[in-house]
Formats: structure tokens, sequence, C-alpha cells
């Protein structure tokens, strides 16, 4: 069965061209079938995640793992032009519509296909940032809580967002005992920012 997770989804691609604006920053996006979030908007747990972001100061990397179409690139790239953005995604539908969207909105970030950390052995970023798959299952999920403290400055910082009653309390649960910190930094509407700090 295919999902937004697969690696090289073989569902016909159909686009949504649209505008949107967050914090009075409208951008322009190619939604693409087969990347999450199909849609002619941001999802309302990566609007909260975007709109709630703020640098650890720990370093100018940052990372957003498990991309989709590019959102929470472009924005913080858009609000932060001083941050060296990479955005990493399994999809490779993803990576080539982050690319596009970069591209449509003259941005400069890397766009990667990696799973999940495999591609940035040794690199090190102030700030990791996801809505993570959660229909992916625990496995997975954990893997980026527990490859983040690999791959963070000291006092940098990992963001994570989910739906509370639907997995989030497990990955706040994961990120208390990976990095022995973790705080909601916003709620809203059963959705919860998490962040951990690399001490």
């Amino acid at each position: 069965m295919e999902h937004y997770y697969s690696e090289n989804p073989q569902s016909d691609i159909k686009e949504i061209e649209f505008s949107y604006n967050i914090k009075g920053i409208e951008l322009k996006f190619t939604s693409v079938s087969g990347v999450f979030a199909f849609s002619n908007k941001v999802d309302r747990a990566t609007q909260l995640l975007i709109e709630s972001y703020r640098p650890s100061k720990a370093g100018n990397f940052l990372l957003d793992m498990g991309c989709g179409i590019g959102p929470i690139s472009l924005y913080i790239k858009s609000r932060y032009p001083h941050m060296q953005i990479t955005a990493v995604d399994i999809n490779e539908r993803a990576v080539f519509y982050t690319k596009k969207n970069a591209q449509s909105n003259d941005f400069d970030i890397e766009v990667l296909k990696s799973n999940l950390y495999s591609e940035l052995e040794g690199r090190l970023f102030g700030d990791i940032l996801s809505n993570p798959p959660i229909a992916a299952g625990k496995a997975v999920y954990s893997k980026i809580i527990s490859g983040a403290k690999d791959h963070l400055l000291k006092n940098g910082a990992l963001w994570l967002v989910a739906f509370h009653n639907k997995g989030g309390s497990t990955l706040k649960r994961i990120m208390n005992e990976v990095f022995g910190n973790v705080e909601d930094i916003e709620k809203k509407g059963g959705i919860r920012v998490y962040r951990s700090v690399n001490e």
C-alpha cells in the first residue's frame, strides 16, 4: 500500500497550485498527490509549528526532517533569511516539489532525498524541525528523535508537532527520555508543539 512516506510514489500526479499566508508572509506552492497533506493549504499542525518556531541561536543551520512540499523550510527562510536550511524526505516526489516550491519563491534551500538522517552523516544543526509521520509507526518517529540527538549542536533544539492524543503524548515521552527535557511550546486545537534542547 502506498503512503505519503513511500520512497517512490506510483500514483498519478495531480497538482494543486495555491498561495498561502502565515503571519503576513504569502508564499506560492504547488501541492502534489502522493505527498503529505495534498491540499490547497498548509495543514494545521505544520502551520502551528511554523508560527511557534524561534531559532535556538545554537547555529544558523536548520534541518527540516520530512519536508513534504516544503512549507516549514520556505516560511522559516522567509522570516530568517540568514539561516541555511536543509530539507530532507524519503519521498522522491516530495524532494522534487520542495525544490520546485523553493525556486518559485526565489529561496536558496538545500533539498536532499534521505531516509531520515542517512545522507546527513557528520552534519550538525542548530535546530531540527519536523511534523513527524505518526502513521509510519513508532519505530520511525523514535528514530527521528534519537537521531536528532546526534545531529544537533550543543544547545540546539528539536521541535516536533503532533495531535497530543494521536501520538503526541508518546512523542513527548520519548523526547524526554532521549534529551532529559521537553516542553510544550504551544497548544491549539488538540495540537501541541514540543521542544527538547540538546544541553
